[in-house]
C-alpha cells in the first residue's frame, strides 16, 4: 500500500517557505545567429522580474 501524500510544507522556518513561493523557473527559447537552431536558457527568477528576463536579448 502506498504512503499518503502530504500537502503541507514541513519546515522549521515558515517565513522562508512563504518566500519560496515568490520564485519561478523560467525557460526562454533563444535562436542561434550562426545556425538558426534554438537553444534554451533557463533561470530561477523572482515573480516580479519575469517580464524583464523574457524581454532581454
Amino acid at each position: 500500500m502506498a504512503k499518503a501524500a502530504k500537502t503541507a510544507i514541513k519546515t522549521k522556518d515558515q517565513k522562508a517557505a512563504a518566500e519560496a513561493k515568490n520564485w519561478t523557473k523560467v525557460i526562454k527559447a533563444v535562436r542561434s545567429p550562426k545556425t538558426g537552431a534554438y537553444t534554451f536558457k533557463e533561470s530561477i527568477v523572482h515573480k516580479e522580474k519575469i517580464k524583464d528576463f523574457l524581454g532581454e536579448k
